[in-house]
């Protein structure tokens, strides 16, 4: 069983994701901030906080597949 807690994060990475694949950055870092608000430690929240991060300040093409190629190791 999943606690309350644990289903807030889920609910608002899921959010994060839509918006993320919508290209939506702004939006989609603003849920997975709140899920990090929720749960500091939560992993996948945090990878595409900083993912958010960078296509925000860098925006990916208009034909943009949803791939994050990673640049650095």
């Amino acid at each position: 069983m999943i606690d309350e807690r644990k289903r807030k994060v889920l609910d608002l990475f899921a959010e994060g994701r839509k918006s993320y694949k919508l290209m939506d950055f702004k939006k989609a870092q603003q849920s997975f901030a709140e899920a990090l608000r929720v749960d500091p430690e939560d992993g996948p929240s945090k990878v595409y906080y900083l993912r958010c991060k960078h296509y925000i300040e860098n925006p990916p093409p208009e034909d943009w597949d949803g791939v994050f190629v990673m640049t650095t190791k």
